[in-house]
């Protein structure tokens, strides 16, 4: 892995995402009161220990500019169109902008320490942190629906330090978006004998599922097989966004150049940001996968696809996938 010039192994990758909860969170994209809580739960005491070090570590960790303007690209319609009562629910416009201006000017690697927080009683492993990177994660991640993920690398000389990334959860906020329409306008039948239609509810969720329907069936127009495993068989294959569904606007959803016809797991690699694809058809796999993994799922870094259905329109897609949902 090459890092602003420099080279590092990838020796461990952390087996589980710790998503962000909102007493965690700090300012205007918080949804609760207070101040929200420095220290950060990582897992248990033991796994948290083997992966940072010993009983009282001080790891040296690093998040990169690139990476924060990405996440902030991928959560841009969540601060455009928020799905959660934010605090400054209001502002959130100008915070996106606020926050992406000042992203801008920060150096590409930005390191801090963190300290195992050895004073808390029982399992559970926290961690905590004075440094200013720690704190812009505080500051620009969306509560729930923003998880962070870290690797264990090693440079030339052996020394170790930690990448701590963080990721949109596109479906959690795909659900916090269907959950808005299914509770959309319950409020006007409360305490009424014979509750009425909620017409708007039944006409979105009407909608969805004839676009969903008539979205898959243009896609496995275009391309009727996974182009990977080559599985042609319909019940088995998935209609995948390439721009999640989430942060898709309403043509975006249904235009079926946004899309790849993929079976399960391919689907599920591909949606959950484990593998994308090149603009010359070729596949990338994640350094966030677990090496054990990446040779489990039975392709490799760098295959040519050769059938799978690129044109410009699908390759502005992708680049959406690579920047935003891929973890590279």
């Amino acid at each position: 892995m090459i890092i602003d010039g420099q080279k590092f192994d990838v020796t461990e990758t952390f087996d589980t995402a710790q998503t962000v909860p909102d007493c965690f969170v700090l300012g205007g994209s918080k949804i609760g009161q207070g101040h929200g809580e420095a220290k950060f739960y990582i897992s248990s005491k033991q796994r948290m220990r083997e992966f940072y070090g010993d009983v009282g570590f001080n790891a040296r960790c690093f998040i990169l500019r690139s990476d924060l303007l990405a996440y902030m690209q991928a959560m841009k319609q969540e601060y455009l169109n928020p799905s959660q009562d934010y605090r400054g629910k209001e502002k959130m416009s100008a915070l996106w902008l606020e926050r992406v201006n000042r992203i801008q000017k920060l150096p590409e690697v930005i390191e801090f320490n963190i300290q195992d927080q050895t004073q808390i009683i029982g399992p559970r492993g926290y961690v905590n942190s004075v440094d200013d990177a720690y704190r812009l994660i505080r500051e620009i991640s969306l509560p729930n629906l923003t998880y962070i993920s870290a690797l264990r690398l090693s440079d030339s000389n052996g020394s170790i330090i930690f990448y701590w990334k963080l990721f949109a959860d596109f479906d959690a906020i795909g659900d916090l978006r269907s959950a808005l329409v299914y509770t959309y306008g319950k409020k006007e039948t409360i305490n009424k004998e014979k509750p009425q239609p909620t017409t708007k509810r039944d006409e979105q969720l009407r909608y969805a599922r004839i676009g969903q329907g008539l979205y898959r069936e243009r896609l496995l127009e275009e391309c009727p097989f996974c182009p990977i495993t080559m599985i042609n068989d319909e019940r088995l294959l998935i209609a995948s966004h390439i721009k999640p569904w989430a942060v898709s606007t309403d043509k975006e959803r249904l235009d079926p150049k946004n899309g790849f016809i993929l079976s399960p797991l391919y689907d599920k690699l591909f949606d959950r940001g484990f593998i994308t694809f090149t603009d010359d058809r070729c596949v990338c796999i994640s350094n966030w996968l677990s090496p054990q993994n990446k040779r489990r799922i039975g392709i490799t870094d760098g295959r040519f696809i050769q059938l799978l259905p690129l044109d410009e329109k699908r390759k502005q897609y992708l680049a959406f996938h690579r920047e935003s949902v891929f973890k590279g």
